[in-house]
């Protein structure tokens, strides 16, 4: 499946049992070449709470578990309703650490409700001591010390969907130095458990481009966290007003978010494709 050029392998793991799927066996059957191939893989499995309809678990391309992708949630939704596994049409849905809620459209789209961006810094995680900051609006900006900076502006704003996000305004993001400052950035030590790291043009208060070096698979078609993540910052810098289109280099999403009403964070909506490209078995 794809969400906006994000692919995934989709396995059900509610009818075969795949719990002991090893690290080198998810990286082998995400391998391009020598496998089936995708940015992330997604394991279906029944809800371990009574409030949820199933669980989903997310492996990256190196094989290693993360705890949230926006454009997989979507695709989840298409496959759970596609395979005659639920005829709800809003579904509440288990991922590592937060619980989705998420709606098919008639016209193919799917809107997923992603929860409140978290700012906490321990909770991202992320370790601030010893950079320089700035202010810009409600933002506060790091200024990453690289290596080998392709630009002298390596401001970023930190927050979390789920997942850890650096997001950083660009000029240009068809020029930008994604696969450059994506690796550094992605294992830099402020991040213990790495970042996606997003390049965002602004063209207008309500239209981005973007592009995300995602930890543990590279440059992706589409990130519907980072597209997420990107807007919130936007917002947070004064620079963008909800909601916002954001064009990536797999397809457009729509993201809406009022920002932070009487110190509360407000969840962030996600609306975008999810397409079914073929079934198959493989033997592992």
């Amino acid at each position: 499946m794809h969400g906006a050029g994000n692919d995934f392998i989709v396995f059900n793991g509610i009818d075969q049992d795949l719990s002991d799927i090893s690290k080198a066996q998810w990286l082998a059957l995400a391998h391009r070449q020598f496998g089936i191939g995708a940015d992330q893989i997604l394991l279906v499995e029944n809800a371990t709470r009574p409030d949820t309809d199933f669980r989903y678990r997310i492996f990256n391309a190196d094989g290693g578990e993360v705890e949230q992708c926006g454009n997989g949630s979507r695709c989840f939704v298409r496959f759970v309703l596609e395979k005659g596994l639920s005829n709800k049409n809003s579904l509440r849905v288990e991922v590592a650490h937060t619980i989705l809620t998420l709606k098919a459209h008639d016209d193919g789209q799917v809107e997923v409700d992603m929860g409140a961006p978290i700012f906490e810094h321990k909770l991202i995680p992320f370790h601030a001591s010893g950079l320089a900051s700035v202010q810009e609006f409600r933002e506060t900006l790091y200024a990453l010390p690289l290596t080998h900076p392709a630009r002298h502006d390596s401001l970023v704003g930190v927050l979390s969907m789920g997942n850890p996000h650096a997001v950083q305004a660009v000029g240009d993001v068809d020029s930008a130095p994604v696969l450059e400052e994506g690796p550094e950035i992605e294992s830099f030590a402020a991040f213990p458990n790495r970042v996606n790291v997003g390049y965002m043009q602004v063209i207008s208060c309500n239209e981005i481009k973007l592009r995300v070096f995602e930890r543990g698979a590279g440059e992706t078609l589409a990130c519907g966290t980072g597209a997420c993540a990107a807007v919130v910052s936007g917002v947070r810098r004064g620079l963008l007003d909800s909601p916002v289109r954001v064009h990536t280099r797999g397809g457009d999403l729509k993201i809406a978010w009022d920002g932070i009403i009487d110190d509360v964070a407000q969840p962030v909506i996600m609306t975008g494709p999810a397409v079914t490209l073929f079934e198959g078995e493989i033997s592992i």
